[in-house]
């Protein structure tokens, strides 16, 4: 079957909170336009987005799925983004990509707050968007609240594209506000024109008139027009929201209910006559394309079963073929996405959305060139989100540690917000990310994708230790004999504390040769090792040791004897330096809502936490930016909280600032869990060994 012809290409983004039915839409949208001949439902786990196991074991998208369609001889990309905080990052690389985006919301003004980390990015990436204020059936609020309240979470003005007919409580139609005609849905097929109802002429000039004020503010014909009582065409209408909504200087408003494909024509209708093209896209942006060559971005990667890596693409610039090498990489298979299904395409022009086959190498926004050399083009992409939440991971099969790092960094490719590290002190692997169900999400890929199962904890918190007082001249001693050549050491050693932050130093007066010259380093290496685990089975920082006097002997002497003999002296003398329990203190920055201030500050306390201060935000109206110290210990949950506390909308940053002593009744209870935990460890170990026998 022959492919229709083109005229134009969009790229639309489909943005919104969990459950405001953004996967529902995108089937309208397919199925309207023909890409589907049946739709199918989240609940029934037969949709064209959320076609991962993961996303359909949670009835949530966890990813973003594209699917393409041809409607009005325009070819639309649509990109299904999560809902959830948690995988915000999808979003946001996907969105760099858009040349614009549908927010979608639930009509209820007290879930508008949801809303704004959206509105924020969009408004900051001069990305245009439109509204869809989706499950009008179930509104509890006029149409004219739930507008006035998204008005409050935009630094744009939304202005109302129609409004809303209903018999009683039952939404059955529309009025469109620049023709003013008035339309009933019905399940199926387009809306049918009807006459405007009398009881609504009121409220429709009302919202009519607003939409046309906030047009006219970027428009002085128009404002003379409605200064003169003269009713402006149609034509001009739809030229200036088309206009303004390219340009990002307005946000218009539909409504609907996308499960019986009420209000999706419309939409479709809006986004053929108003969206920007890519040309519009590449000048708002201030994008400079240099060169002749062409130019594409990757915006998401995924690792399937069937096609192995693909990187999902922006072509920006010039067209790409099949089989043509993009940063000295040869493209393995070009195709459009339909879901989990691809279509092979041999060419893609400036403003395709494409999968590249085996990118080997390229990473989620990257710029791509036909260029070997360094690339004198790097297109912006969205900043990375910081981990806020952690779990300890371990394989269930110890003979699967090898593969452990392998699959993590393919996963890391295909969702750039989680990260992994090796902790040094516990060593434990850690993963990071945006909160529990985002690692859960993680963890069951791992399992099904690289059938590497892992059992999970929470991460042990990296304790130190310290000492308070000094002690002097401290003897070490290290003698054995067993024939032939001994083993001689002897040392004394002073030990002090140094100031907060200042790690540890060694030094020597050793006079008239009591300790030889070789054998100080061995001295040194011994004292570093104890410092390892001291008295309370911690590693031990911010001491200074001073190797002051010692004895040797002539034949039996060694470095490794001398060693010995300095891990012995740290051993008599560390018991008398009161050792003291020390943890890492993050230096934390929380953003959120206003109105939330006075909570925020309360959880920062009940968790310990010192708040340094707080402020308005300079960039962003009506948030709150806190800054505080928190305990390392406090943080595990914070995030969890943090949002619980703020519908979902509060942040934060944080990073290590400094060690701090653990208060004296903690501190206790830490010593005695490590206790046991070493306990339990050995126990464990003579049973293995009393097993093996």
């Amino acid at each position: 079957m022959t492919e229709k012809v083109v005229s134009g290409v969009r790229n639309v983004a489909i943005v919104g909170p969990y459950l405001s039915g953004k996967t529902t839409i995108l089937e309208s949208l397919l199925h309207v336009t023909g890409a589907i001949s049946r739709k199918g439902t989240v609940k029934d786990g037969n949709t064209v987005g959320d076609s991962s196991a993961e996303a359909r074991a949670r009835h949530m998208s966890v990813e973003v799925s594209a699917a393409s369609t041809i409607y009005e001889d325009i070819r639309f990309t649509f990109l299904d983004c999560p809902g959830s905080i948690e995988f915000a990052q999808e979003t946001y690389n996907t969105l760099i990509g858009a040349g614009a985006a549908i927010i979608v919301c639930e009509p209820n003004v007290n879930r508008v707050l949801t809303l704004a980390p959206l509105f924020k990015f969009l408004d900051d990436w001069e990305i245009p968007h439109l509204v869809f204020i989706n499950k009008m059936d179930r509104s509890k609020n006029s149409f004219m609240d739930v507008l006035h309240a998204l008005k409050a979470v935009s630094s744009r003005p939304l202005i109302p594209h129609q409004y809303p007919i209903r018999k009683d409580s039952e939404l059955i139609g529309f009025v469109d506000l620049v023709s003013e005609q008035a339309y009933h849905y019905h399940q199926g097929a387009p809306a049918d024109p009807v006459p405007m109802p009398e009881e609504l002429k009121e409220q429709e000039q009302a919202a009519r008139q607003e939409m046309l004020e906030e047009l006219a503010n970027f428009d002085d014909r128009l404002l003379e027009e409605l200064l003169e009582d003269i009713e402006p065409p149609q034509e001009e209408i739809v030229k200036d929201l088309k206009m303004e909504l390219g340009a990002d200087l307005i946000v218009p408003v539909f409504m609907g209910i996308a499960e019986q494909d009420y209000g999706i024509r419309p939409l479709l209708d809006a986004l053929v006559r108003e969206a920007p093209a890519p040309e519009n896209t590449i000048k708002l942006r201030k994008i400079d394309l240099k060169g002749k060559e062409p130019v594409a971005q990757v915006i998401k990667t995924y690792y399937t079963p069937e096609g192995g890596k693909l990187s999902l693409a922006r072509v920006w610039k010039g067209e790409i073929e099949d089989g043509a090498s993009l940063n000295g990489v040869r493209i393995g298979g070009m195709y459009r996405m339909m879901g989990h299904h691809t279509k092979s395409v041999q060419v893609a022009k400036a403003g395709d959305l494409v999968a590249l086959a085996r990118m080997e190498g390229v990473k989620t926004g990257d710029t791509l060139t036909p260029s070997n050399s360094k690339k004198s083009i790097e297109l912006p992409k969205a900043e990375s989100l910081a981990p806020v939440y952690s779990l300890a991971v371990s394989p269930e099969n110890r003979k699967d540690e090898v593969k452990l790092s392998a699959a993590i960094a393919k996963l890391m490719e295909e969702d750039p917000s989680l990260g992994w590290e090796q902790q040094g002190d516990t060593h434990e692997t850690i993963l990071w990310g945006q909160g529990e169900i985002h690692l859960k999400v993680a963890l069951d890929r791992l399992s099904r994708k690289y059938n590497l199962p892992l059992k999970t904890h929470r991460p042990q918190v990296p304790y130190k230790e310290t000492i308070r007082q000094s002690t002097s001249k401290v003897h070490g001693r290290y003698k054995h004999q067993s024939g032939g050549h001994g083993m001689f050491g002897d040392v004394y050693i002073n030990i002090k504390p140094t100031g907060r932050g200042e790690g540890f130093n060694f030094n020597q007066t050793i006079v008239g040769g009591v300790v030889p010259k070789q054998y100080i380093p061995g001295v040194e290496m011994g004292v570093r090792e104890y410092l390892a685990s001291g008295p309370l089975g911690f590693p031990v920082v911010d001491v200074a040791v001073t190797l002051i006097d010692g004895s040797y002997h002539s034949v039996d002497s060694s470095e490794q004897a001398f060693k010995l003999a300095g891990r012995a002296a740290m051993q008599q003398g560390m018991l008398k330096c009161q050792p003291t329990l020390l943890e890492p203190i993050a230096a934390v920055e929380i953003v959120a809502p206003n109105e939330f201030t006075s909570n925020v500050l309360q959880l920062v306390s009940g968790h310990r936490g010192q708040i340094l201060g707080y402020e308005p935000m300079s960039d962003w109206k009506g948030w709150d930016k806190i800054s505080a110290n928190i305990a390392q210990s406090e943080m595990q949950n914070l995030i969890v909280e943090l949002r619980s506390q703020t519908m979902g909308v509060g942040h934060f940053n944080w990073h290590f600032d400094h060690l701090q002593e653990v208060p004296d009744k903690l501190a206790s209870r830490v010593l005695a869990q490590s206790n046991s935990n070493n306990s339990n460890n050995g126990n464990n170990s003579n049973n293995n060994k009393n097993g093996s026998h």
